[in-house]
């Protein structure tokens, strides 16, 4: 079952891995800063609070560059990912780290981009490169031992860790529903409605965000702020334009390399020192990312064998018409059956 997405050009990976890269970053910084603002707020609040500001600072972008509706093709794909992506994901996220350590989710989410490589070589027929499916493996090991390294004792229980299984679902579904509507839209159209959709998915919980803006401390506030500008606008932006430009299976798998950038910025930003454990298990995210991408070479290099063949056909016989210019009338005249000789 083969769906319609984007077409590469060339020179867009190179691109695509700097967007992701930001993409990486700033979805690592949110760990960091809804650790902050949590506590001030319920998931369903907070995750609201997230989209309404992010929904916001997009429909600015989209008017300033003068970018109007995605064409209808483009819709499934969008309401698809605004209610699973930024409406599930953040919610259910939000809601598991209450019951479960920073360790034991970011463990538990990472089963999604593994559903992402999975689904999308069946539904988006991009098929199972062995490259991506060990480099995927080797990503998931070093984010299962960043994450058992970063776990307390007891802190993990049932609801919670089903709870974040829940958000890798919804991501892993969401991804699956965006890529489509990339080959229809643009990455900003994409994002800017898919997180408009969340907001509206989340409007339920504009009470409690209400009353909870009243009594929340100014720091949680903008941490607020922050989260809906930097990881929600900016990073998804990123994420979108690089998901348009490689594979969904590719692009998934370099998620892997968030739990490992949590850990650094933890120990930048709140003096909390990396075990040894951790510093493996982020080198083993590097090193299964660093095979996941390389797929791209290897696919390419068999399609440009291919086409050699057929491009020196072409000069052969466009340089053979240019020798003999009734070359091809003649041909045309003997396999129409001319009875002339």
């Amino acid at each position: 079952m083969a769906v319609r997405t984007a077409p590469a050009h060339a020179g867009d990976e190179g691109r695509a891995l700097l967007a992701v890269g930001v993409t990486v970053l700033l979805w690592a910084s949110a760990f960091i800063v809804i650790r902050d603002a949590a506590p001030h707020f319920s998931p369903g609040a907070l995750a609201l609070g997230r989209l309404l500001i992010g929904a916001a600072v997009l429909a600015v972008l989209l008017a300033a560059r003068r970018e109007g509706l995605p064409p209808r093709a483009a819709w499934p794909g969008v309401i698809g990912s605004g209610v699973l992506w930024f409406g599930v994901y953040f919610v259910a996220l939000n809601w598991g780290e209450q019951w479960v350590d920073a360790g034991t989710a970011s463990l538990v989410v990472n089963v999604g981009p593994i559903l992402v490589a999975l689904l999308s070589g069946w539904l988006l027929g991009e098929g199972f490169p062995g490259r991506l499916l060990t480099g995927v493996a080797l990503a998931f090991a070093g984010a299962a031992v960043v994450g058992l390294a970063g776990s307390g004792p007891g802190q993990a229980s049932l609801p919670g860790v089903l709870l974040c299984l829940l958000a890798a679902v919804g991501c892993a579904t969401g991804i699956l529903a965006q890529k489509p509507a990339l080959g229809h839209a643009s990455a900003l159209q994409v994002t800017t409605f898919g997180c408009t959709v969340g907001a509206v998915a989340c409007l339920p919980f504009a009470a409690a965000l209400a009353q909870e803006l009243t009594t929340a401390a100014p720091r949680a506030v903008l941490g607020m702020v922050y989260l809906g500008v930097f990881p929600t606008a900016l990073a998804f932006s990123t994420w979108a334009y690089a998901l348009a430009r490689t594979s969904a299976g590719k692009t998934a798998a370099t998620t892997y390399l968030v739990p490992a950038v949590v850990v650094l910025l933890s120990w930048l930003l709140l003096g909390e020192v990396p075990t040894p454990w951790a510093l493996g298990g982020g080198l083993l995210c590097l090193a299964g990312v660093a095979v996941s991408r390389r797929t791209a070479r290897a696919e390419r290099t068999p399609a440009l064998t291919e086409a050699e063949p057929a491009a020196d056909s072409s000069r052969k016989s466009t340089a053979l018409t240019a020798q003999h210019p009734h070359h091809s009338d003649v041909h045309t005249e003997e396999n129409s059956g001319d009875p002339r000789p």
